[in-house]
């Protein structure tokens, strides 16, 4: 058995970046997420994994997560949502994407 990880694009008022997010589990590319308010899910082992979230240049932090077998682990993503923090990400690509579990 296998389990899930659930990634949605958060629907927020106004996203500064837009765009597809790449979406790797332990540096490995696993598919993308396209649309705002979309939501994907990716089939992953059972164990303890990382999760980041990527557009170009920019990226989220990595987040660790484990799940166990036949468990379903929750994200959102979402780009930045104010000027300030869209003009930080030139200086530090990292902040790029917000990635937090649900």
């Amino acid at each position: 058995m296998s389990s899930t990880l659930r990634l949605t694009r958060q629907n927020p008022l106004m996203e500064l970046r837009r765009g597809a997010f790449e979406i790797e589990v332990d540096s490995k590319p696993v598919g993308s997420i396209n649309k705002i308010g979309e939501t994907v899910e990716i089939p992953v082992e059972p164990g303890h994994h990382t999760l980041q979230m990527r557009s170009g240049r920019y990226s989220s932090p990595e987040r660790p997560f484990d799940v166990a077998d036949g468990e379903v682990v929750d994200f959102h993503t979402r780009g930045p949502l104010v000027w300030p923090v869209y003009v930080a990400t030139l200086l530090k690509p990292d902040l790029g994407l917000s990635l937090k579990r649900d």
